[in-house]
């Protein structure tokens, strides 16, 4: 059966690391995150105190005494498997936890570019420097198609006591930008500062180049304005034209042709997005250019989308990138037990970070895109 794990946090929680850490310890399986901000959304989502893990949208570490304690924003403290204080279940009790739901009855099918979406969580920055140079980056090749400069950044790391150098190198290694040999930045995604094959008009003031056909169709909704993207058919050479209005969730789109279809999928190579999906991650005139793609690479597993399935997924994928965190109730912090490692919120280090993406595209997603079909109900691989 399908197991979706989300972990719910506030920001800058210190707890998150450690749970995130041991959660790579104990499964394969990918797992998202989500910030909350409100006490409200604390509810709605089932929040008790932060870090909660979700098994399938369930709390697997249920506690009588926390029914009715509107302690959704508070800092969340657990038991382990002998009664000490700890700020995240052990890796043992994750494992049972992840086991014990593979014993329940599914009922929710897997949703296309679960895997992806989660994948690219995974890369999201959580530091607050490295969160606020990652969107200084985004805003530069939004506003001009280009990278900001070294030193345009460094307004941004003044007073952190990191270097810039530090920063863009802790986010080359979560994937959330690529580096070229001079340092600078190359990919942003969506964004890519040389041309690819995927153009996008953002109203009539600029036109910047996608890293994919996905990372196309997320610009509208990140940065809030109309888009237009010209593509191609990589089997033909055709033409595919997508123009989106913002000012709705998935926002008013026009496809051109109307049959066109997206695929998504991953090369079992191995390495960063940008050279192991991004070029996996097209437009195809129809489903059937996209099935005789995918019959001559047999080699990389993945699905067609339909374009409300890829609207979706981009939007997911991008839709939040540049949306500032709603203000938020400082969150309680009780005094860490005598003997824990809690403390100042940072990232676990650089031996804990993620694998390239072969482990988590060429499982996750080669396995969650094999495993469920196409728009036409059959598995594309």
């Amino acid at each position: 059966m399908s197991i979706a794990l989300e972990v719910l946090h506030v920001a800058d929680c210190p707890n998150l690391a450690p749970l995130l850490e041991r959660l790579r310890e104990a499964t394969d399986l990918p797992v998202t995150t989500r910030e909350i901000s409100t006490d409200v959304a604390a509810t709605a989502a089932g929040m008790n105190g932060s870090p909660t893990l979700l098994v399938n949208g369930r709390d697997p570490f249920p506690n009588p005494n926390l029914q009715d304690c509107d302690c959704g924003l508070t800092c969340r403290i657990y038991r382990d498997e002998h009664g000490r204080a700890v700020p995240a279940p052990s890796v043992g009790q994750l494992r049972a936890a992840v086991g014990a739901s593979r014993d329940e009855p599914c009922c929710d099918p897997v949703r296309p570019g679960d895997a992806l979406s989660a994948w690219r969580a995974r890369a999201l920055p959580l530091h607050p420097v490295e969160k606020a140079v990652h969107q200084a980056v985004l805003r530069a090749f939004a506003a001009t198609g280009r990278p900001p400069t070294i030193s345009a950044l460094n307004a941004v790391t003044a007073g952190s006591r990191r270097a810039t150098g530090d920063v863009l190198a802790a986010l080359h290694e979560l994937d959330a930008v690529r580096l070229g040999p001079d340092g600078r930045v190359a990919v942003a995604y969506p964004f890519s500062a040389t041309p690819t094959r995927h153009r996008v008009r953002i109203g009539d003031r600029l036109e910047v180049y996608a890293m994919c056909a996905l990372d196309a169709l997320g610009m509208s909704a990140m940065l809030g304005e109309d888009t237009r993207i010209d593509s191609v058919d990589v089997t033909t050479g055709h033409p595919v034209t997508v123009f989106m209005t913002a000012g709705t969730t998935r926002g008013v789109t026009r496809w051109a042709p109307a049959e066109a279809v997206v695929f998504v999928g991953a090369d079992a190579a191995g390495g960063s997005s940008a050279d192991c999906c991004c070029g996996y991650l097209n437009f195809f005139t129809d489903a059937a250019t996209a099935r005789a793609w995918t019959a001559t690479h047999p080699q990389v597993p993945g699905q067609i989308l339909t374009q409300a399935e890829a609207e979706d997924l981009g939007v997911r994928l991008f839709g939040n990138l540049l949306t500032p965190a709603e203000p938020t109730r400082s969150p309680t912090l009780p005094q860490p037990p005598v003997g824990s490692n809690a403390g100042p919120s940072r990232r676990p280090p650089s031996s804990a970070s993620p694998p390239a993406c072969i482990w988590y595209l060429g499982t996750d997603l080669a396995w969650a895109l094999g495993s469920i079909g196409g728009p036409d109900g059959r598995r594309v691989q």
